[in-house]
């Protein structure tokens, strides 16, 4: 059975799913009747906590989206950009290997943002039923919908992965920013 989170809560992957090791996470939203076409963008961050416990990435490589798919250690890949978010289901995917990831990696973090948001006067205002899912093959882990309204926000931080006494967990975050990708990626170097 599927365990429903909230925003804040987590889940222990390794004791709820102690065998678990390739996860797909599916990302999904729905524009507002009658909205324009709306282009998001996930970006998967793999980070390492600095001496002041922040993510930041273990390199270049290890930001992934839509111009560099996989991390070099093949543990991440990204399914490719949907510009459109009309196709039923996930409109996006990430394939998660915690068997093969980098050992340094203690978060990994999915971010969503809106493509040209300013230039195209567009927010996750004008997006609804946005989730993230986190399969064992087709089967439902646990989800995430993003019930809050995300009024003037170009960028929400939906969930992350995090190694705590080597056990992985994931944490609804449901997070919203009026940023870019680019403020994400300097953000994290």
């Amino acid at each position: 059975m599927a365990i429903n989170l909230k925003k804040g809560e987590s889940i222990n992957l390794s004791k709820r799913e102690p065998n678990l090791r390739k996860i797909r996470v599916g990302l999904g939203w729905d524009k507002r009747a009658g909205g324009a076409d709306f282009d998001l963008d996930v970006s998967v961050f793999v980070c390492k906590l600095n001496a002041s416990r922040e993510p930041k990435l273990l390199g270049d490589d290890y930001f992934i989206f839509y111009n560099n798919k996989q991390s070099p250690d093949g543990a991440v890949t990204h399914s490719g950009d949907n510009r459109t978010g009309d196709a039923a289901g996930d409109d996006e995917s990430i394939m998660v290997d915690l068997g093969k990831i980098n050992a340094q990696a203690q978060e990994i973090s999915f971010v969503v943002t809106i493509h040209e948001a300013e230039t195209r006067h567009q927010s996750f205002g004008q997006i609804q039923n946005a989730y993230i899912r986190l399969y064992d093959n087709d089967k439902v882990v646990a989800d995430y919908d993003l019930d809050e309204m995300f009024s003037n926000e170009t960028a929400v931080q939906f969930g992350s992965f995090f190694k705590l006494d080597n056990e992985w967990l994931f944490k609804a975050v449901g997070a919203g920013y009026r940023l870019t990708l680019g403020d994400f990626v300097e953000g994290y170097q």
